[in-house]
């Protein structure tokens, strides 16, 4: 398999390198945050919006902590149940560097597609190429052992998880696929992709149903898996769904936390499935 080294794909990434660095380095800004700021813009730009990072170059320090300010702002929406959203909920100084509306509402209505994104190129991409940055950074408040993951203050983070950062030498291989390994498919959950359903009591639901449904407003069902263990003559009363892509979670729910639907005269309700150990 074809590879790249560590120096390769810090020229590749230089421009990043550069904005992050000025972020934790010169604006002294939380390196966890830092990163999850950075991972939001790279995952901005495979959805659209080019060159965002490359435009906050020759920015001033004050301007880019005003656009950081304003991601982290997405972040923490992203991070609530029930967020305070503007009327028109813009975000002023990224829709200005981009030229095109970018919102909090925007954010909130994939809710779900964006934190997927966000943990792919933060655990794939970032905790690849910032890696001897944040060694300087965090190197001066805590130990870093060679070869040992960097202990980054704020991780396990409650949305977004944990993220892996090895210091490496400057000629250690990559292997290359996607984007150094990165592809949105193939980095997603089951988890990611699943819902819960309720059931009425007294009005039984059935996969087919359950399927049929759901593929009516246009998403693909990988499977169904109703409540096991039902006693004898009961109803299952929930079942989990996978869906094949998490696009699909953000366009049943919509922004909702739960979402009400109807087929032949039983209703079932959806929300967002959480691992509960």
């Amino acid at each position: 398999m074809a590879s790249i080294t560590l120096e390769e794909l810090h020229a590749y990434h230089a421009i990043d390198r550069s904005v992050f660095s000025r972020l934790v380095i010169t604006l002294r800004r939380d390196p966890a945050e830092s990163l999850l700021v950075m991972a939001m813009w790279l995952w901005l730009e495979e959805k659209g919006y080019p060159n965002i990072i490359a435009k906050m170059v020759n920015l001033s320090n004050p301007l880019l902590e005003a656009l950081a300010g304003e991601a982290v702002s997405c972040l923490n929406c992203l991070g609530s149940k029930n967020p305070t959203i503007p009327p028109n909920g813009i975000l002023p100084l990224t829709t200005r560097i981009m030229e095109k509306d970018v919102s909090l509402h925007m954010f909130y209505q994939n809710k779900f597609s964006t934190i997927s994104g966000i943990k792919s190129f933060m655990t794939t991409v970032c905790s690849r190429i910032f890696t001897d940055i944040l060694q300087h950074v965090v190197g001066s408040t805590s130990r870093v052992i060679p070869n040992q993951p960097l202990v980054i203050p704020g991780f396990p983070h409650s949305l977004f998880g944990s993220v892996t950062i090895v210091p490496r030498a400057m000629d250690h291989d990559f292997p290359i696929g996607g984007l150094w390994g990165w592809n949105p498919s193939n980095n997603v959950s089951e988890d990611d992709r699943t819902l819960f359903l309720t059931f009425s009591r007294g009005f039984p639901v059935s996969e087919d149903e359950i399927r049929e449904l759901f593929t009516n407003v246009g998403v693909c069902v990988d499977c169904v898996r109703m409540q096991d263990n039902v006693p004898y003559r009961e109803q299952p009363l929930f079942a989990k769904m996978v869906l094949r892509s998490v696009t699909n979670v953000d366009q049943i729910l919509s922004g909702r936390p739960i979402a009400k639907f109807r087929i032949n005269g039983k209703h079932i309700w959806a929300r967002k499935y959480e691992r509960r150990e």
